[in-house]
């Protein structure tokens, strides 16, 4: 295949994976991350680039795009009052760190070993979107101390071994100790950009072996301006459809959907 057809192609799927991410960013409101690396991953491998550090550059490339789009949706639930300013600022240095520690590991770690650890997370989020209710509760007030010195590196540390925001792991953990799932949501939009942001910085700085063109490090230039583009001109119209549909019943199909793919991952990681 001649390197045109091969950007062309690369670019096709790009621009498929930014849209679908989009619209169900909007429409869902999960963290496009949790689509974009297994997009990614079948993406590049079926172009050729398969590698050990595969995984790497599709994580790394989901973060770097999630600083445009957390800072993004920060701002507009800010102009609606909503972001709890107080949790975010306490709870961002513990979950900076984790990020930071999350690089590190990854940056040591085979794609496969990443794979399953993608995979077996995956599953847990989705049992939680499929089966997890909004009445429960660990607390009435979001902790602080000991339990808030824990949680929010390991929020951070989990966000970045799957490539993604702090939608996953912060939203359920807001609600789970009172704090009104449209200010969880809000806020974590902010867990998003303290967790993108210094590990895309780090990223950069990991050699990659074999990568696509127009990477730097362990991102993926091309991949990154591409599903930008795609996901701030979808991701208002998956909003739009929220407005008109139920998004329970939707997120329990997605939850079955991530649980496809979380399984096929690890099928992959253990060689089958």
């Amino acid at each position: 295949m001649s390197e045109t057809m091969l950007l062309v192609q690369m670019t096709i799927f790009l621009l498929v994976i930014g849209a679908f991410a989009g619209v169900l960013a909007g429409l869902l409101g999960v963290g496009g991350g949790i689509v974009l690396v297994p997009a990614f991953f079948y993406a590049f491998s079926g172009l050729g680039y398969d590698s050990p550090q595969l995984m790497q550059m599709c994580l790394a490339t989901s973060l770097a795009t999630i600083i445009v789009t957390s800072a993004r949706s920060v701002l507009a639930h800010h102009r609606k009052g909503a972001v709890e300013w107080d949790v975010l600022k306490t709870w961002a240095p513990g979950i900076a760190l984790g990020a930071l520690i999350g690089v590190l590991v990854v940056a040591s770690l085979r794609s496969d070993t990443l794979q399953a650890i993608f995979g077996i997370m995956a599953a847990l989020v989705a049992l939680y979107m499929i089966f997890g209710k909004s009445e429960w509760r660990l607390g009435a007030v979001m902790p602080g101390g000991i339990v808030r010195a824990t949680l929010s590196p390991i929020i951070g540390f989990l966000s970045v071994l799957m490539g993604i925001g702090g939608g996953s792991f912060g939203v359920p953990t807001m609600t789970l100790f009172g704090v009104p799932i449209h200010r969880a949501v809000a806020t974590a939009a902010g867990f998003g950009v303290i967790i993108a942001l210094p590990s895309a910085v780090a990223f950069l700085f990991v050699e990659m072996e074999v990568a696509p063109p127009f990477t730097i490090g362990a991102i993926n230039i091309a991949a990154f301006v591409l599903v930008i583009a795609m996901t701030l001109i979808t991701a208002p119209f998956g909003a739009r459809l929220a407005h008109w549909m139920d998004p329970k019943p939707l997120k329990r199909f997605f939850g079955a959907f991530l649980t496809l793919v979380a399984l096929n991952m690890l099928r992959k990681a253990l060689g089958y």
